[in-house]
C-alpha cells in the first residue's frame, strides 16, 4: 500500500488550534477569581453578632436560643397552623425583623431565633395573618 506523500507540511503549532488560547483563557480567570478577594466579600456576610446577620428591629429577649428538640418539634408543624401553636415550642424570638411584602395586600412578620447548637445559624420564621408561613436559615 502506497501512502500519499504530497500533503502539505505544517508546523507542529498550527495543529493545536484554539486549544492554548481556551487554556490560557480559564488560567487566567482561575486566578482573577483566587486573587479577586474584595469580590469575595459580596458573598461571604460577615456579620458577627445575630442582630446584625439578621438584621434585627429590636431584641426581644437576650437569651433566647433554640435547642435541638425544640427545632424537631417546630418542623412537624404544619404552614398556616397558627401562631399560638408554634410559640408553645419557640416561646419569645430572640429579636424581631423589619416586616415585608411577600404576597399583594399580606404584610409578613418575621423573627429570629439563633440555634443553640450552632450560633453562627439562625432559624427565621414568617408569620402572615398570625399563621405560620414558613421558614429559612440565616448562616453567618
Amino acid at each position: 500500500m502506497v501512502y500519499p506523500t504530497n500533503l502539505p507540511h505544517r508546523p507542529h503549532s498550527q495543529n493545536l488550534g484554539p486549544k492554548p488560547l481556551v487554556a490560557a483563557s480559564l488560567t487566567m480567570i482561575l486566578a482573577a477569581l483566587l486573587f479577586d478577594f474584595n469580590g469575595l466579600k459580596k458573598f461571604v456576610p460577615s456579620a458577627n453578632t445575630v442582630s446584625q446577620q439578621t438584621n434585627c428591629n429590636a431584641v426581644v429577649s437576650d437569651s433566647a436560643k433554640l435547642s435541638r428538640d425544640q427545632l424537631a418539634q417546630l418542623l412537624t408543624i404544619p404552614e398556616r397552623d397558627a401562631k399560638s401553636r408554634v410559640r408553645q415550642v419557640v416561646s419569645e424570638p430572640y429579636c424581631q425583623m423589619p416586616t415585608l411584602k411577600v404576597r399583594s395586600g399580606v404584610t409578613a412578620e418575621r423573627e429570629a431565633y439563633p440555634l443553640a447548637f450552632d450560633p453562627s445559624t439562625t432559624l427565621v420564621i414568617l408569620y402572615e395573618n398570625n399563621e405560620y408561613a414558613g421558614y429559612r436559615f440565616s448562616f453567618e
